[in-house]
């Protein structure tokens, strides 16, 4: 079972590879997603990464929260998953 992180604070031109090579450092990585705005195409400047073990996903919060990466102060916490998903309702 992965273990997902949230990663804000990204720089707005840092790629999905990017993000996995950065994490790749920290243990095996299972995805890495950079969230992108629907009407420009741009980065929304945070993304997700899911380690592939609870041990790595703790090294990478303790090696990369608070790390300046290409300018900017990330912040990388354990994603919650709250409301993902569900961000309005239908009816």
């Amino acid at each position: 079972m992965a273990h997902k992180l949230y990663v804000g604070g990204l720089s707005f031109s840092t790629s999905e590879e990017r993000l996995r090579e950065m994490f790749a450092v920290a243990g095996g990585v299972e995805s890495a997603a950079v969230v992108m705005d629907r009407d420009s195409g741009r980065s929304r400047g945070f993304g997700f990464v899911e380690m592939a073990t609870a041990e790595q996903a703790a090294d990478a919060v303790k090696q990369f929260n608070g790390q300046a990466v290409d300018g900017r102060t990330l912040k990388v916490e354990l994603s919650t998953g709250a409301g993902a998903g569900s961000g309005r309702s239908r009816g």
